[in-house]
């Protein structure tokens, strides 16, 4: 047997190519950041342009010597290709807030439900008429049709995440129910594909052995996120007590958590990618976890492995070549429509405000880096070919790039609202100085109380501090907008205070909150509390309103800053 042995060259060249490729990858990307469009497009782009599609075709003679056909240096670049989808895969899970979507079990389980299995029905008929030359090797209709039909239900969560925040709506209640409904439907959706690669990549595979898989998978899944959940913050807390050396105590049990779920999944008969991606949520359960830990890791893979792993992506065909204009409509068109549809019906269900059907069912539509991580399995596994494989790329990116923009364009339509209008002026505080978020929140809800036809202040800060334990609502630049909705109220008040001081509420950028909007609205008047709290948190994105705030005099000094402000907000 012939061994292949690597030597100098073979390193200096892969150092080459990963230089060239991340700094391209990370300098356009930052580009593409600031005109709000996502990073992984142009990821992808710069694959394609020093790739077979663009590079090979204007410069053949550079294209052959920075990625040359042999065997060593194509396994180089493969090798951390393949790390970086691992651990975006365990970062992927270490974001997904599984004890807070559980919570929403009930809605969030209808929607994602629906728009699991209604896109799957509405896509798999069609995709069983496509022509047989865009099957892959293995040739089975069936087999095929399934597949597509998966791809096109899966959709985006860290897209999606990113549009709310960039819209203001990810604190409110519509984007914890739109994150809830998309983590489960992200969990579903793997075990779905997972198991259909564990069965169709293994032409041994007896009737028995697939519902043995199943079984596994399922024991498996409902093991990481019950006893292994529990098991996990234990061992975080006692590196805590022992004070191992932080992050990178956590940060290496985190990694061997996913390869060691890797190697269980493996040995089930799915992929190592579920196993990473299950050992992300579990982990990332852990109360325990340091902050920074987290931070740490996501850094790292969204710096070095996402990058170079979508880079990969353009690196692996000819764009070009391979385009199919018909397919690239045909899995964009079907899989957009079947996507909105399914969660158009699930909000149905759930009885919410029609007000808000569109946005929820519109923050399901992309595909983006999910869809584009089964695409690269399927065909590395040869369940698809390369016009398939472009077209489930050019789907996912352009339903990526489009969410902004349909999303802000919904929210315009709607009518606006001026928070001013519902402010309580008598209960407008100027300095309160609590000793926590819960003490903050009696507080406040002691001066609604105070107000006439208002509920009693138990049954307001029961409500409202029920609400923030499901999932916290401190922003940015020290604010925090405590909310809900409550029975009995005829619209909607909401009570301002501001904290010299200020208190610590886990802000996502870790500063002290200083200014606290307590809101309440009536029960199922979901609209305008969006609007609400989307109106507050734009104009509190102004961080010389904050400034503004911190040295107002009095009551009517802070009032006179939020007359301007909002009506700013409404001019613009």
């Amino acid at each position: 047997m012939e061994i292949n042995y690597l030597d100098e060259s073979h390193l200096l060249l892969f150092l080459l190519q990963i230089l060239i490729l991340l700094t391209c990858a990370r300098g356009l990307g930052e580009l593409f950041r600031r005109i709000k469009q996502p990073a992984i497009t142009a990821e992808i782009l710069v694959g394609i342009v020093l790739g077979p599609t663009i590079l090979a075709r204007v410069a053949p003679p550079f294209y052959e010597f920075l990625f040359p056909q042999d065997i060593i240096q194509i396994n180089m670049l493969e090798t951390i290709a393949w790390v970086g989808l691992l651990f975006f895969l365990l970062n992927t899970g270490l974001e997904i807030d599984f004890s807070s979507a559980w919570r929403q079990k009930g809605d969030a389980l209808k929607i994602s439900l629906t728009d699991l299995i209604i896109p799957m029905v509405i896509t798999f008929i069609p995709c069983l008429f496509l022509p047989e030359h865009y099957m892959g090797a293995l040739g089975q209709r069936l087999i095929f049709a399934f597949f597509l039909a998966v791809v096109m239900t899966i959709s985006a969560l860290p897209v999606t995440a990113r549009v709310l925040n960039d819209l203001r709506l990810y604190k409110t209640d519509m984007g914890f129910l739109i994150m809830s409904a998309l983590t489960v439907n992200d969990l579903l959706g793997w075990v779905v594909f997972t198991l259909i690669l564990g069965f169709f990549t293994d032409t041994d595979v007896r009737p028995i052995d697939i519902f043995a898989i199943i079984g596994f998978t399922i024991g498996f899944t409902a093991f990481c996120l019950t006893i292994g959940r529990s098991f996990t913050n234990k061992i975080i807390s006692k590196f805590k007590q022992k004070k191992f050396p932080e992050p990178s105590t956590s940060l290496t049990f985190m990694c061997l958590m996913g390869i060691l779920c890797g190697a269980i999944t493996l040995k089930i008969g799915i992929h190592a990618l579920f196993g990473f991606f299950i050992a992300g949520i579990m982990v990332g359960e852990a109360k325990a976890l340091p902050e920074k830990s987290r931070q740490v890791i996501s850094q790292m893979v969204h710096a070095l492995f996402i990058p170079l792993f979508f880079v990969s992506v353009g690196l692996k065909v000819d764009f070009l070549n391979n385009f199919d204009p018909f397919l690239a409509a045909f899995i964009f068109i079907l899989g957009t429509i079947a996507r909105f549809v399914g969660a158009w019906i699930g909000v149905t269900f759930t009885g919410r405000h029609k007000a808000n059907r569109m946005i929820i069912s519109l923050a399901h539509i992309p595909g983006g880096e999910m869809q584009i991580v089964i695409g690269m399995l399927a065909i590395e596994y040869k369940l698809i070919t390369e016009p398939v494989f472009v077209a489930i790329v050019f789907g996912a990116v352009l339903t990526s790039i489009i969410l902004g923009p349909l999303m802000a364009l919904s929210l315009k339509m709607r009518k606006s609202v001026n928070p001013l209008d519902y402010f309580l002026r008598r209960a407008m505080i100027s300095d309160i100085d609590p000793i926590d978020k819960n003490s903050a929140i009696r507080f406040l809800s002691q001066v609604l109380s105070e107000e006439e036809d208002m509920p009693d202040k138990e049954g307001i800060y029961e409500t409202v501090i029920k609400r923030e334990n499901e999932m916290g609502t401190a922003l940015e630049n020290g604010v925090a907008i405590p909310h809900a909705q409550i029975r009995g109220i005829s619209s909607p008040f909401i009570v301002f205070a501001r904290s010299i001081k200020g208190i610590n509420w886990d802000s996502p950028d870790g500063k002290l909150t200083h200014f606290i909007f307590l809101i309440i609205v009536p029960e199922k008047d979901s609209a305008i509390h969006l609007k609400i709290c989307q109106a507050i948190a734009k104009t509190m994105s102004n961080a010389n309103i904050g400034k503004s705030l911190m040295d107002a005099k009095d009551n009517k000094d802070i009032l006179d800053i939020f007359t301007a402000a909002f009506r700013d907000l409404e001019n613009s």
